[in-house]
């Protein structure tokens, strides 16, 4: 087990440079800076809801367009979320939320369970918010999931503004997500599967 429950990630690519940092046993301290307006928003969502504290610095190729940048701040967050939980010893390791936001609303059930896998289930109407392309939403979603080994199921039950559908879901994620990675009193050190191990970024632990 991570006993310190922090992450740190620097990855650097001929299109991007990404550095994250985060701590699961945080407060909701967040200072995010991609060079994306609208996912820093969201990114905001995620360490305020799932209180975790949470540094991330990334510069890339924006000038062609946000897909890069978008998708490598995925991939960063993950390893440093799988780094920070370790074995997942201890975690409740399951974790769901509904969550509205005024006429969307937008259910996530997740799995902490080392093998990735992503159900999304978003209706975006619009083919943007202000300059960010929505497309990306998934994408960054599977970026998170390849890279922290999480099982992750995201519907959308309502909705018709574009905003408002995107903010519920990582509001959704982030709460699904707290809940998942808080620590089980009666679990201590076992790592939560019958099996006796979960799998971390691939490798059997």
């Amino acid at each position: 087990m991570n006993s310190s429950r922090k992450g740190e990630i620097h990855r650097v690519t001929r299109e991007t440079d990404v550095y994250v940092r985060l701590n699961l046993n945080g407060s909701g301290k967040c200072e995010v800076s991609t060079g994306i307006p609208f996912l820093d928003h969201m990114l905001h969502q995620l360490s305020s809801h799932g209180l975790i504290n949470l540094e991330i610095k990334a510069s890339g190729d924006t000038h062609i367009d946000d897909h890069h940048t978008n998708e490598d701040v995925g991939i960063a967050l993950g390893q440093a979320l799988s780094k920070a939980l370790g074995n997942r010893s201890g975690i409740n390791r399951f974790g769901h939320f509904v969550a509205p936001l005024d006429e969307a609303l937008v259910q996530v059930v997740l799995d902490c369970s080392g093998r990735p896998h992503l159900n999304y289930k978003l209706e975006i109407p619009t083919e943007k918010i202000g300059k960010y392309d929505t497309e990306l939403v998934k994408e960054f979603f599977v970026a998170v999931v390849n890279n922290s080994g999480i099982t992750l199921h995201i519907k959308q039950l309502e909705g018709i503004n574009s905003h408002h559908i995107v903010e519920a879901c990582f509001k959704a994620f982030s709460r699904a997500l707290r809940m998942a990675i808080e620590l089980d009193p009666r679990r201590s050190e076992e790592v939560p599967s019958s099996k006796g191990i979960l799998e971390q970024a691939g490798i059997s632990q």
